[in-house]
Formats: C-alpha cells, sequence, structure tokens
C-alpha cells in the first residue's frame, strides 16, 4: 500500500492555537495511508536574501521536511484580514534561492478556523494567490472556513459531532486531490 506523508504547516505559533487544534483534529479523519506531520516553522530568521546561499539549519530543515511530503495542509488563522506573518516567511524561505522552490508541484489544502462568522475566508484566498504563483496545485473545493465553536473539538481532540460530516467530507476531497496529483 502506497504511503502518503503529508507536511502540515500551521499559521499560528499560540500554544493554545485554535489551527493546530484543527491541524490534529483533521488528521484524525484522514485514512490510514495517509501521515502527516506537521513542519516545524517557529524558529526561522526573518527572510533574508542574503541568506539564500547559506540557509541556516532551521531553514534547510524546513525544506528538507516539505521537500520528502507528497502533499501540503494549510491551517491558517486570519491576521489582518491576511495571512499570518510567520506563515509567509516560511514560504518565502521555501521558494528561494530563485529556482529552488520545495513547493512546486505539490497537492495543497487549506483550511483555517477563527472566532469570527467568516472564519478565515480572506487568509485563504490571499494564500491561494501566493501558492498559485508557487506552482502549488490547490484543491479549490469544498472550502472550509470554520467558525470556533465550544463543541467543534471533542475533549480527547478529534472533531465534534457537529462539524464531523463536514469537515470529513472536506477530508476525503482532499485525499482525493492528493492521490489523483501523486499517483
Amino acid at each position: 500500500m502506497t504511503q502518503y506523508l503529508i507536511g502540515v504547516l500551521v499559521g499560528s505559533l499560540r500554544e493554545d492555537s485554535f489551527n493546530r487544534k484543527l491541524a490534529h483534529a483533521m488528521a484524525t479523519l484522514a485514512p490510514p495511508d495517509f501521515t502527516f506531520e506537521q513542519v516545524q516553522i517557529d524558529d526561522l530568521p526573518l527572510y533574508n536574501q542574503d541568506q539564500d546561499d547559506h540557509p541556516t539549519p532551521a531553514v534547510a530543515r524546513m525544506k528538507a521536511e516539505i521537500r520528502k511530503s507528497c502533499g501540503l495542509l494549510f491551517v491558517t488563522p486570519e491576521y489582518n484580514r491576511s495571512i499570518p506573518g510567520v506563515l509567509k516567511n516560511a514560504i518565502d524561505h521555501a521558494s528561494r534561492p530563485y529556482g529552488h522552490s520545495v513547493w512546486s508541484g505539490k497537492p495543497a489544502g487549506i483550511v483555517g478556523v477563527s472566532v469570527g462568522a467568516v472564519g478565515t475566508a480572506l487568509a485563504q484566498q490571499h494564500l491561494r494567490n501566493v501558492l498559485a504563483y508557487l506552482d502549488v496545485s490547490t484543491m479549490g473545493q469544498p472550502e472550509a472556513f470554520i467558525q470556533a465553536k465550544n463543541d467543534l473539538f471533542t475533549p480527547d481532540g478529534g472533531v465534534g459531532a457537529g462539524s464531523r460530516a463536514f469537515l470529513q467530507d472536506w477530508m476525503d476531497h482532499y485525499v482525493a486531490w492528493v492521490k489523483k496529483h501523486v499517483d
């Protein structure tokens, strides 16, 4: 059986992040041939083109983790109607130097959760624009703009009953999307 390693990029550094919880919960909805590993981005220096030829160990590690992944899952909050700086910084590091991007050709899905009624709709749209330029095949439908509510997560970190069918449908589409682009 083919195993699919998915690199997960969470755009929040907060320890008790809703989006980090969502990343863990989404992984529980995947079939056993999918493994989700969070890509560490909290130790990256700010992107500086002068360092392209001599990346820090943290940048080299992150790029290696993305390179070995056959698919990507972006789980992002919305900061000021866009993507968080920490996520954009990671994207910039992994796309450089020019011509050596590790993003190209990877299938991806985007989800996010926020306390607001429209979830992370604007952040997801901005992220789609950036990823399109980087040749990341991003799943368009279904979209998942999730509002954080008390019953979103179960006590053991799974998806609550009220959101389970919706998020399972999203995950089923994502799994098919990855397999379509990898197989």
